[in-house]
């Protein structure tokens, strides 16, 4: 008999809308799995830990997880179809109208709130259960270890994207359980610490043993690093950021072009350090930045067998990069047809003269699903993550120029110009992450984490987008209006009440 495979009574907050059942039905079960005669064993732990790390198939197939915060920052922009141009404009609302009646919830904020909740609830079942599971203990402790960190990861995300938001780390037994207020950020991140502390207990495998997809120790080094920068936790963050440096583990690509080919993908895991991974089969993960990143009409063959001139980088974002920064090939200006013509840019797309094609997602051979992963930390991000941590500290110190000259000299750039104030040192870091980790989902949160989106957004404009008028309350985005009606614990941000 073919078993449905129920891990959880609830999917958690994002799901709770939808449980409002009419009557109450008594009857013996035989052909499902419940919580109640789950995680007794080591393949329904495997199984569970497999869900757990299973959200991030939703929040990167969108991919939520990079074209929220791409869309809205000043290196990427969107064409302006199915509501992606509500991001770059800054004129979504908090019930997401135009995502939703364009079916593009899994490209907005929305889909942020329900992935990661559907993980951390995942997450608080195995933290919960599987203590108890029959199975080798060492094996237990990681699984645990596992969940603790997606858990944290779960948070962190929500909370760079919402600001308070509620910390869930009991499993829904019941629909009341499921009912959270919003915790503080201070809050936030005593919980996300605690978990990290948690998995860096457990005994989790180094790179290169550790299965791909998975989180190698180090990785939880990486994200408590990060967490602890958003939290202007500046000694916490050069603590974690050193432990990943110094363990060796992880090492840069001699090209960073070599990061993002399609045939390189396992010899880049040396520096990519956990990515939402792809399966290029149907059925599996896949995500749609191959096809938005390529010309209109398919018409590159080495961009991708199918793309649709969606995304591109900002005339003004590939100028401001030196010109012998190995990093600026990774954009372009022109591309070769399928007849070996070179396409100027004025041709590129009909939207503008200057469109920049964006070359990091390439695929010229997948025809079912695609191939190209979506970094989630790359080593790159804890050495500049050391250096402002550091600076914050003490200053342009020489510490500080060593965490983020190594980045420079593989970009195939000079070390950076010594004598810099901490200011000024500080703002080298910043634009330093930004021509590291364009369109990988990250430039738009250094400029909320800092304040700087006031003032940089309203200079990141074209002919698409001429005006942008970005304002105090989007530092966050608006808690999906769906979840403040279905949980009466839960408060919109004030910004946008």
């Amino acid at each position: 008999m073919k078993k449905l495979l129920k891990i959880t009574t609830y999917l958690g907050m994002a799901g709770t809308a939808l449980i409002a059942p009419s009557c109450k039905l008594d009857e013996t079960v035989y052909s499902s799995i419940y919580t109640e005669n789950f995680y007794k064993t080591a393949a329904d732990a495997e199984k569970a830990l497999i869900s757990v790390y299973g959200a991030l198939g939703s929040l990167g197939g969108g991919p939520a997880l990079t074209l929220i915060a791409d869309f809205s920052d000043d290196q990427t922009y969107p064409r302006g179809v199915v509501g992606r141009n509500t991001l770059t404009q800054f004129t979504y609302d908090p019930n997401y109208t135009t995502q939703k009646s364009n079916s593009r919830v899994n490209e907005s904020p929305q889909q942020i709130w329900q992935s990661c909740y559907a993980g951390i609830e995942k997450a608080n079942w195995v933290i919960a259960k599987v203590p108890d599971a029959t199975m080798d203990e060492a094996r237990k402790k990681q699984i645990i270890g596992e969940a603790y960190f997606l858990r944290a990861f779960y948070h962190w995300f929500l909370s760079k994207n919402f600001g308070d938001i509620p910390v869930k780390i009991t499993p829904s037994y019941s629909e009341a359980d499921a009912l959270t207020a919003k915790s503080s950020k201070a809050g936030v991140y005593k919980q996300i610490y605690a978990d990290l502390d948690q998995a860096l207990n457990a005994g989790l495998l180094s790179y290169p043993t550790v299965e791909k997809g998975r989180v190698a120790k180090e990785v939880v080094n990486a994200l408590y690093a990060k967490a602890a920068l958003y939290n202007e936790d500046w000694a916490k963050a050069l603590e974690q950021a050193k432990v990943v440096i110094n363990s060796g583990k992880y090492v840069l690509l001699d090209d960073v072009r070599d990061v993002y080919k399609y045939d390189k993908e396992d010899a880049a895991r040396i520096e990519n350090m956990w990515a939402f991974e792809v399966d290029p089969v149907s059925p599996g993960l896949g995500h749609q930045l191959t096809g938005l990143c390529g010309p209109p009409g398919s018409a590159g063959p080495e961009y991708a067998r199918t793309s649709y001139g969606s995304m591109f980088a900002y005339q003004a974002f590939f100028d401001s990069f030196d010109p012998t920064d190995k990093r600026r090939t990774l954009l372009d200006t022109n591309y070769t047809d399928k007849s070996g013509k070179v396409v100027p840019q004025k041709s590129i797309t009909p939207i503008t003269t200057k469109g920049v094609l964006i070359k990091k997602y390439q695929d010229p051979i997948s025809t079912v699903g695609m191939i190209p992963n979506i970094p989630i930390f790359r080593l790159p991000d804890v050495y500049l993550i050391a250096a402002e941590a550091e600076a914050r500290l003490n200053g342009a110190t020489t510490a500080a120029y060593d965490f983020i000259n190594p980045v420079r000299k593989r970009a195939g750039l000079a070390n950076l110009k010594t004598g810099l104030t901490k200011d000024a040192f500080i703002e080298a870091v910043l634009q330093e992450r930004g021509w590291e980790f364009f369109a990988e989902g990250d430039r738009w949160y250094d400029l909320t984490r800092t304040g700087k989106f006031l003032t940089v957004i309203p200079k990141a404009v074209n002919d698409v987008y001429p005006t942008r008028n970005v304002t105090a309350k989007n530092k966050y985005f608006p808690i999906p209006l769906d979840e403040i009606n279905a949980n009466p614990k839960l408060e919109q941000n004030p910004d946008w009440k």
